[in-house]
């Protein structure tokens, strides 16, 4: 039995993968990679918190209502250059970008928001290295959801244009009350989400 690793997991071609390499992985490639600095990452599996977490923000009665020129999305990547593609848990978008069936990727003045659910391995990237390259593309609102004590922490931010970077709107326990430009009112209460 051979113990090699595929092809595609050893370093990428000189100077790094490219956002359009991304859709064009070998078919043993695991399927949901996101691209940061030229580099593959892996996405690892998926714990309840985030799947919870995810389902209560994109659910159309409890989780994020934007107005109709928005629509929300899950689980896809912005090209945010030449070797940056970063898939973030959640985005509100422009409606007008889901009349393309075939994209597999939006661009950053394409999305209004994007939320980052952390995780035990994407904490260090969804806390520095991912704000800053959503920010430096102009993407207006972002949060990041943690887990304290059990139940949802979010961080919720707001691009500066003064700066060029994102500034904190709010920490928000029990109840994620906010305005990214319209308003939201989420109840975080995780027992009531899994009883």
């Amino acid at each position: 039995m051979s113990t090699a690793l595929p092809e595609w997991f050893y370093p990428g071609p000189p100077g790094g993968w490219t956002a359009d390499m991304l859709d064009h992985l070998p078919a043993d490639a695991p399927r949901r990679v996101e691209l940061i600095d030229g580099s593959l990452i892996m996405m690892s599996p998926q714990t309840q918190f985030h799947m919870v977490m995810v389902n209560l923000l994109i659910d159309r009665e409890l989780g994020i209502r934007p107005p109709r020129e928005f629509k929300i999305a899950r689980e896809m990547s912005i090209r945010l250059g030449l070797r940056q593609r970063p898939e973030p848990d959640v985005l509100v978008v422009r409606r007008s970008v889901l009349a393309n069936l075939d994209r597999t990727y939006y661009l950053p003045e394409e999305v209004h928001l994007v939320v980052e659910v952390v995780s035990a391995e994407s904490q260090d990237r969804d806390r520095g290295i991912k704000p800053i390259k959503y920010s430096n593309a102009g993407i207006k609102f972002l949060w990041r959801v943690e887990r304290e004590s059990g139940e949802p922490v979010v961080y919720t931010y707001e691009l500066d244009p003064a700066v060029g970077a994102y500034v904190p709107t709010g920490i928000h326990r029990g109840r994620l009350k906010t305005n990214i430009d319209f308003a939201v009112d989420i109840d975080l209460n995780l027992r009531r989400l899994t009883d």
